[in-house]
């Protein structure tokens, strides 16, 4: 029999496919053509169907989804441990903006990279980052390899990359233009809140979203004060001002959402928004916990972030899933909320689903893109597996990730990323660390 060639066969101990028709496959792998998955099933089935240019097998290996991370600000790397142990507004006002009052594209470029480099030794293939000079965050992402939603953050003041806010809404235009035809990067529309966004900024963006059909993200309803802000500005809450403004949709991504009633968890899941779930940071600006099971009882599509590493102080999505689940337990006193399975669909195809992206990315399947990576299985604190799910959610962490395959292209291989000078990307780093901390101390 002629085998059909291909370019990878990748196998490993156990398969996870997240996809529910065929989760768990013993003895797995896949096998890729470019960036698409082509076939799904046992080592030894695709080793008899197809002749491979590379093959690649893991006996301890746990082949997966890569994780989906539904909100960052990457180049917030360079503010990790800058100012910890404060309330939202004190740290944002006090200390983040001053320092990001003087950022350039090349500082967010590099801080950029150094983000990508931890996200891709901790499993991460796909992120979703809103922050400034958000044609450097692409540059670096395109260099890098990874799939990323991008957007410029906009608001009323003026920026450190485009200053006045109508050269904003031209930057976003050329993004759109620039990237649209990009197999890895897609533009989104990024409002900063309600609270540093006018009304008039905030529909002007959502027209934009509508007539360009991207996404539309906003950090909402995050703590009580920006709640507090907002009804007495503009006599209702975050996600009711939104509403009167007929903004909320499928296109929405809402990051964080910590303080909601239950009549406005009704209204998102009737317009369909998507909700950014980021318990770490949330958990350390003492924001509050987002009622999360609720939102998935009402049908509410949610994904996982970090958030930025200024405030988390990681992007290890392993142990975002690991939070996420011990959180919800506590507070609802249930010990079965936001399950192992609950919590991996949200860092996989959850996530995916939170970015449009469902169809492509998020599990392995025949016909979408070849985002995988392999954990080493054989250490002692995933020694016994009894329940390879359960392991990814309460046992394993980003340290694990031996390989990772972002568009059907090897990124990382045996620890070692392929695409990013990691060594060089560090030393440049320390250096405009110490520049920063200048400033920060004559502040």
């Amino acid at each position: 029999m002629n085998k059909q060639q291909v370019d990878l066969i990748l196998t490993g101990r156990t398969l996870v496919t997240m996809d529910t028709r065929q989760p768990l496959i013993a003895a797995g792998g896949i096998a890729t053509i470019g960036d698409t998955i082509v076939a799904v099933g046992t080592a030894e089935d695709l080793l008899a169907r197809y002749q491979a240019a590379m093959v690649l097998n893991e006996p301890h290996g746990l082949i997966m989804p890569g994780l989906v991370n539904v909100h960052t600000h990457a180049a917030m790397a360079l503010f990790r441990g800058l100012a910890d142990d404060l309330p939202l507004m004190q740290w944002l006002q006090e200390y983040i903006f001053p320092v990001e009052a003087i950022l350039t594209g090349e500082l967010v470029y590099q801080g950029t990279l150094l983000s990508l480099c931890e996200m891709i030794r901790s499993g991460t293939t796909s992120f979703c980052d809103m922050y400034l000079f958000a044609d450097d965050v692409a540059r670096a992402a395109v260099l890098s390899g990874m799939r990323a939603w991008i957007g410029e953050v906009l608001y009323d003041f003026p920026s450190p990359n485009y200053g006045a806010l109508e050269n904003g809404f031209a930057y976003t235009q050329d993004l759109l233009a620039r990237y649209r035809e990009h197999p890895l990067i897609t533009i989104t529309l990024d409002p900063h809140a309600v609270y540093t966004c006018s009304p008039g900024l905030l529909t002007r963006l959502g027209t934009m979203a509508r007539d360009e059909g991207a996404l539309y993200i906003i950090h909402l309803s995050e703590n009580e004060e920006e709640v507090r802000t907002c009804q007495e500005r503009y006599g209702c809450s975050p996600v009711e001002h939104l509403e009167s403004l007929e903004l909320l949709g499928p296109q929405v991504v809402a990051d964080h959402c910590t303080v909601l009633t239950e009549a406005e968890i009704a209204l998102l899941a009737e317009r369909q928004v998507k909700v950014a779930h980021c318990p770490e940071s949330n958990l350390k600006l003492a924001s509050g916990i987002a009622p999360i099971v609720q939102m998935l009882q009402a049908g509410i599509t949610v994904g996982i972030g970090t958030d930025g590493s200024a405030s988390n102080n990681d992007v290890d999505m392993f142990g975002e899933m690991n939070t996420a689940a011990k959180i919800h337990k506590l507070s609802h006193m249930d010990p079965t909320v936001m399950n192992a399975a609950t919590c991996l669909h949200a860092a996989t195809l959850g996530g995916a689903a939170v970015l449009g992206a469902e169809k492509l990315i998020g599990s392995l399947e025949p016909g979408k893109k070849a985002d995988c990576i392999v954990l080493d299985l054989d250490q002692p604190h995933l020694t016994p597996m009894y329940h390879p799910v359960s392991h990814l959610v309460y046992a394993a962490r980003g340290g694990d990730v031996l390989h990772s395959l972002i568009n059907g292209r090897l990124v990382m291989r045996d620890r070692q990323i392929l695409t990013l000078d990691e060594a060089g990307i560090l030393a440049r780093i320390t250096g405009i660390a110490d520049g920063l901390a200048r400033f920060r101390n004559g502040c």
